[in-house]
């Protein structure tokens, strides 16, 4: 994360309590984080296009205009009923977060972290793959047009919950609702791969 980006969370987040921070803070940082996934240097089949976040997001949707015509936020309080309504009313902005529907048919690469579905642990068949470390599980799930949901075609084994991974296959523009976070976008039949950062010249 960029110490900018660090600098803006902190601003936000001044006199807010964690559990405000968590919920309502989180989805704030949402947007910037999402270019945040692994750099994309990987090899690929021929026909694949490799994919980053930010082509997932139609341009000019703005997940911050609702945030921003509330005013002063950093007003807000634990507890309070205004928090939890504003909470609430993003949320559904988000879920219902517009997708590219011209990435429908497409064959795709994506990189980013995985959060378990169904399958033992360590074993995957069905997971979602978000663009920053953390979403779904230890923060807010970030808009449903930067959540894919992956059936893998052979159960992903050796992974564990953000793990960082590829994901290959068919783009498909379907929202799911899972208890993770609703999905945008899905990959059925999809090859996974574990993620491995590449070497430092030397």
């Amino acid at each position: 994360m960029s110490n900018a980006l660090n600098a803006q969370n902190e601003s936000i987040a001044k006199g807010w309590s964690r559990r405000v921070w968590l919920g309502l803070g989180a989805l704030l940082a949402v947007p910037l984080l999402a270019q945040a996934a692994p750099p994309a240097k990987a090899t690929k089949p021929a026909g694949v296009r490799e994919l980053k976040w930010e082509e997932l997001v139609p341009p000019g949707w703005d997940p911050m205009k609702l945030l921003r015509s509330k005013g002063d936020l950093s007003r807000l309080q634990d507890g309070d009923p205004q928090t939890n309504t504003l909470m609430r009313e993003v949320r559904e902005v988000w879920d219902n977060a517009p997708i590219r529907p011209e990435l429908a048919g497409q064959k795709v690469k994506l990189p980013g972290y995985l959060v378990p579905l169904e399958g033992q642990s360590g074993e995957w068949k069905e997971f979602l793959v978000v663009p920053y470390f953390g979403a779904c599980v230890h923060s807010p799930p970030p808009p449903a047009n930067q959540i894919v949901h992956v059936k893998a075609a052979i159960p992903a084994k050796g992974l564990r919950s953000m793990d960082t991974v590829w994901v290959t296959g068919t783009m498909r523009t379907e929202r799911r609702d899972t208890d993770m976070g609703v999905s945008g976008y899905t990959i059925d039949g999809a090859t996974v791969e574990k993620y491995v950062e590449p070497p430092l010249p030397k």
